[in-house]
């Protein structure tokens, strides 16, 4: 079995269009293989795989690459993937099968505190982030690359709870679809829609949150 960094943490029909999303999302990985799996959920909301066949290694390998993975302990200096649990005027919390605190001064994202932050950067709550482990631990050098690069584009409205699918019908059923260049997805329930040159994220998140029953963040460059 493989524990992915990301996380399931809807309920009822929701819940089950995520898991089927989710198969979908493993097929698309190790299809090819000569696998089988069974995709659940672990008791803290962790997406799991379990995989047998003659390529196992092979597929957990590759969903690892794709997904991050959840293990126990980390290496000083090596890098992982945690979903956001958290934040405060200390820092932020990630969950990687444990409370990893990345101080404020570890962030590397500019001035502020981590709220201010978080919402400069649109980080909504169980966002998969990658950290380096350590005394203390911090962003990873890629992690702050993926952030900036946000806020220098034309903007951004990042969403959770929802599939990418199910994004990208709302938005369209708001009448936004020529807003958005497209919606990319951040984890199984945590999407990003890109926007079009001239879009207002605001004025998006204000027409498209009616609908949507999740939190949603603005990236303004």
């Amino acid at each position: 079995m493989v524990v992915l960094a990301t996380k399931c943490y809807v309920e009822g029909d929701a819940r089950e269009r995520a898991l089927d999303g989710m198969q979908a999302l493993v097929d698309n990985v190790v299809g090819d293989l000569d696998v089988t799996w069974e995709v659940g959920v672990r008791h803290d909301d962790f997406v799991s795989v379990t995989i047998e066949g003659d390529d196992a290694v092979a597929a957990r390998n590759a969903l690892g690459e794709e997904w991050g993975t959840i293990g126990t302990g980390f290496e000083d200096g090596e890098t992982y993937v945690g979903t956001l649990e958290s934040w405060d005027e200390d820092g932020i919390v990630l969950d990687a099968g444990e409370r990893v605190r990345i101080p404020a001064d570890q962030l590397g994202l500019g001035p502020g505190s981590p709220s201010q932050i978080r919402d400069r950067f649109g980080l909504v709550q169980h966002l998969p982030m990658r950290f380096v482990a350590g005394e203390p631990p911090r962003l990873a050098d890629a992690e702050r690359d993926r952030l900036f690069e946000w806020t220098r584009g034309d903007g951004r409205l990042n969403v959770n709870s929802a599939t990418r699918g199910e994004v990208r019908a709302t938005i369209n059923r708001a009448g936004h679809a020529r807003d958005i260049v497209t919606v990319e997805r951040l984890g199984l329930l945590e999407q990003s829609a890109v926007c079009t040159e001239g879009t207002d994220p605001p004025g998006l998140l204000a027409s498209v949150g009616e609908y949507l029953p999740a939190e949603l963040k603005c990236v303004v460059p």
